[in-house]
Parts: C-alpha cells; structure tokens; sequence
C-alpha cells in the first residue's frame, strides 16, 4: 500500500546504447506493493491491449457512424495465453448499439500487402453471455465470452465486428498508427479483405481491450500519455510506439514468461486540464478526439484496466502548447493523478516533459512557455512524491539546443520522436522500476 512518507530513492543509471545524448538519469523507488505477485500455477485475466476511446467528433465519420457496416481492427498484443476475451465500448455513445456478429482471427501472413486479409482457418465467433449477437447500452461496455484462442506474446490479432443498424456517433480511438477496414454488410467471417473498401489509416471503433488467461501473471503496466505514447511520428503498421518496444524489451528480459502487459492508454492531444474541445493556441480549434482532461480519464483508462500495477504518467505538454497554463497548474494535477494512483496500491512513475521548439506556428513556443516547461521539469526531477522519475526530456533533447529535440530523433514535426526516439525512450525505462 502506498504510504504518505517518501520511500527510500535510487539513482539509477539508466543503460541505453542507442541514446546519443548520453545515458538519463532516473530516479526511483521500490514503489507500492499493488496485488500480490500470481501464483505460477493458477490461471489469471492479464490485459494485453487497451487503447483509450473518446465521443466521435461533431463532423464526419466517427460523428454519422456506421449502418450495415463491418470494421475490421487489427490490435497488436503485448502478451499471450491460451484463451482471450474482448471488450467492446460504447462509453461515449448517444444510444445503444447492436453488435450482430464479431470475430477473432489471426491476419493472413501469406499475404502482408494487404493487411485486411485474414487466415480463414483461424476464424473464431465471439459470443457474450452465449450469444452471437449483443446490445451495448449506452455509456456501457460490452465484455466477450472466454475464448479458447491461443495467443502468442508480440504478434496481431484482427477482430472484425458487424453493426447491422445505425450505431450514431461512435466510441473510437483516434490515432491508431494502424490501418483499419470498413467494408458494407456482415464480412465478420469474409478471408480475403476486398469487401473493405473504406480503408483510413487510423482508428479503432468501439474496441477498447484485449485480455489473455495467463498463469502466474504479474500484471499489468499502464502507460497515461498523449501523441507521444500514442505514436505519433512512428512508422505506421510497424508498432514503433515506445509503448510496444518497452514491450519488446521486457518479453527479452523475461525468458520465464513471467511477463506484464504493456496497456497504450495514450491518447494524442490530451491535456491534463483541458478538454478535447477546447482551442488551443496557434489555431488548433480543438476536437472530441483528444478525450477529456487526464484526471477525468482515471476510473475508465487505469482503474479499470485487468490486472494494472505500475502506472507511467508522461502529460502536460499539451497544456503548455495548447492552453499557456501555468507551471503551477501543471503540477497541481500531475500530483493529484499521483495521490490517487497511489491511494490505490499502484506504482506511479512520471515522466519529464520533452522539447518541442519549431513546432507549429508562431506562438506555439516560446520562451515563457519553454520556461513553464523547465519549471515542471525541475519540480519532478526534486519531488519524491512519485515512486520513480523517468527524465524523457534527458533522453530526447539536443544537448546543443536543450529546447529541441535531438535531430536523430526528430520525425520531422519538432515535437514527435521518430522511431529511433521511441526505441531510445523505451530503452531509458529501467525495468526494475515496473514493480514485477
């Protein structure tokens, strides 16, 4: 249980090859016990994907939503199992919405251009509470059966769901850094993936998880950040995210198969004291998509995760760019965020925010924003408030310009990492921080 003396702290040099800049320093503690570790011989849920949704936005697709439509969503899981489950989310729908059939598959390697194909042979029925056919109530989610569905740790799942009436506006996840299918009519079982015909490169529709059967599994680590957890600037359907390679590293590390699920709750845009809707500086008008302010998303994004014991929170420089808060507003929620993930059990890291001069239009940086930056920065390098710091400004900045990022790790837009930053962010994670 978390308690409201500091823990004793380390200074740990971080190892990372990769890192150019040199290796971070970062700062942790034992953290907070959170559930018992699983017994090896007992078989427990573990999440294994997770991606935060938000209400569809006030134009186009995720607004009108989908009539006689299937969607096929194809989700990369961090770890495997023996059977799976799956949860649908119609949290921010305006009705209810009729699931007339969903299924499982893996995808169909033996033809990698075209990712909406499927193994036909690998096609399972979802079912919920026994039937092929469900209802999601408004504001609720929906939870699958137990499948007997063999899943292996770091590989794709494609999960394809027919909505046969109009659903309204949608519960989806924006940037999913992944091409995604839409196709007219039930094509829950269809192999080959031509009936897709609306093909966006983004957006997973009201599919929110995946869970695995695991024995003796450790849980979970739940990653709370915005574009930069999300991907933005990675290579898309290569799963560049630092989320996915942290994952890579621990399946590497872990050879026992006592491994976390890695859950991506990030979601591009957020703020911690904002909503989605709200404009920003630099003309950003605002949109549903970047979900509600961060302490709104607690209960549905961390808390209601399978298994979840380690949170990493890494947001705040939205509020900076976008809304010109305050360092102290800043630090107020990120220490509210930390108070209740602890109260809890839960490890609570936090991450430094990183640099981003040059991006956007004029206004969008400057140096009293680059300061605020600093200010928050500072505060999370001296606070031992949190059970660990994870100093991802140390890890990305140019050392000859402190408020730019390093240009090897620059995708271009002056605020994202490219996949060469996500791997050296993932690198700079010290796994025994993760509370294993």
């Amino acid at each position: 249980m978390a308690t409201a003396t500091p823990k004793r702290w380390h200074v740990i040099a971080a190892a990372a090859a990769l890192l150019v800049a040199g290796a971070p320093a970062v700062v942790a503690s034992a953290g907070p016990s959170g559930t018992a570790a699983g017994r090896p011989d007992r078989a427990e849920w573990a999440g294994s994907w997770a991606t935060a949704v938000t209400r569809g936005n006030s134009v186009g697709l995720t607004n009108t939503g989908l009539n006689d439509q299937s969607v096929r969503m194809i989700v990369h899981v961090s770890v495997g199992g023996p059977a799976l489950r799956v949860r649908l989310s119609n949290l921010y729908g305006e009705q209810a919405v009729a699931v007339g059939r969903a299924t499982v598959a893996r995808p169909n390697t033996a033809t990698p251009d075209d990712l909406s194909d499927i193994d036909a042979a690998s096609v399972r029925p979802l079912t919920f509470t026994g039937t092929t056919t469900a209802t999601m109530n408004r504001g609720a989610e929906l939870l699958s059966d137990p499948l007997a569905f063999p899943v292996a740790d770091d590989s794709d799942l494609v999960v394809t769901v027919h909505f046969p009436t109009p659903t309204g506006p949608t519960t989806f996840h924006g940037q999913s850094q992944q091409a995604n299918f839409i196709g007219a009519g039930d094509l829950t079982g269809a192999a080959e993936g031509t009936g897709f015909t609306t093909r966006p490169t983004c957006c997973w529709f009201f599919l929110s998880g995946v869970d695995v059967q695991r024995k003796g599994s450790p849980g979970a680590l739940v990653v709370l950040s915005d574009s930069i957890g999300d991907g933005n600037g990675s290579t898309v359907n290569a799963n560049r995210r630092w989320p996915d390679l942290l994952s890579d590293r621990l399946l590497a590390d872990r050879p026992d198969k006592r491994t976390p699920g890695v859950l991506n709750l990030s979601l591009a845009g957020n703020r911690l004291n904002h909503e989605g809707t709200e404009p920003g500086d630099g003309s950003y008008p605002g949109y549903y998509q970047l979900g509600p302010n961060a302490a709104a998303r607690l209960n549905e994004d961390v808390f209601g995760q399978t298994g979840v014991r380690t949170v990493v929170t890494h947001l705040g420089i939205n509020d900076i760019w976008m809304s010109n808060d305050a360092p102290e507003a800043i630090i107020g929620t990120l220490r509210q965020i930390n108070q209740q993930l602890q109260q809890r059990g839960l490890t609570s890291l936090v991450a430094t925010l990183t640099p981003y001069e040059g991006h956007g239009a004029p206004g969008v940086w400057t140096p009293q924003k680059e300061a605020t930056r600093q200010a928050v920065n500072a505060y999370l390098r001296g606070s031992r408030e949190f059970d660990g710091l994870l100093d991802f400004d140390r890890v990305l900045r140019d050392p000859a310009r402190p408020s730019q990022l390093l240009p090897a790790y620059d995708s271009g837009d002056h605020i994202h990492p490219n996949d060469a930053g996500n791997q050296a962010l993932a690198n700079a994670v010290p796994l025994r921080l993760l509370d294993l």
